[in-house]
């Protein structure tokens, strides 16, 4: 299983490339996984469902279920957030998992840079495991691997033949 993440400061484009990669991955028949970090409170459940109502009932765990999907919500209350080595362990065997966020895990990553004038904005000079960067100028202080945002391709086979 590899493991690669997508860091970068917000609206960097994040979520645009981890859909990018998971596309050109998924149509090359192998099975994706993705997980993102949320830095808020979040829902996926809908006022008025079900599943949402027995939430608000009280249930601090809910599977919904149907023939297409399932997904378990969990309430942490006052526990802990799950480790992301936790998360991984929940998955089904995924040949890459895609990970949004969580930068300052030990896992690969690369980096969306946002802004290639201001190298203060840079994450890769304080984070571990930064072994790649997408940016459509040449950073001259990062001394691996460069890609341009166009060059997905170029992103998912080096994602591939990474050796972790």
């Amino acid at each position: 299983m590899k493991i690669f993440g997508i860091v970068g400061w917000k609206n960097s484009g994040k979520t645009y490339f981890a859909k990018k990669i998971i596309n050109t991955l998924s149509s090359l028949n192998l099975k994706v996984a993705s997980i993102k970090h949320a830095h808020h409170d979040f829902d996926i459940d809908k006022p008025n469902t079900d599943s949402y109502i027995h939430r608000e009932a009280g249930s601090q765990q809910i599977i919904i279920s149907s023939s297409q999907r399932w997904a378990k919500i969990s309430e942490l209350k006052n526990s802990k957030e799950k480790l992301l080595k936790d998360l991984i362990n929940e998955l089904d065997s995924p040949d890459v998992v895609i990970i949004e966020g969580y930068k300052n895990e030990n896992h690969p990553k690369i980096e969306i840079i946002k802004n290639p004038l201001d190298n203060s904005t840079f994450m890769f000079k304080n984070l571990q495991n930064i072994i790649a960067i997408i940016s459509d100028i040449e950073i001259r202080s990062f001394k691996k691997q460069q890609f341009k945002k166009n060059q997905i391709d170029e992103i998912v086979k080096y994602i591939l033949n990474y050796k972790q």
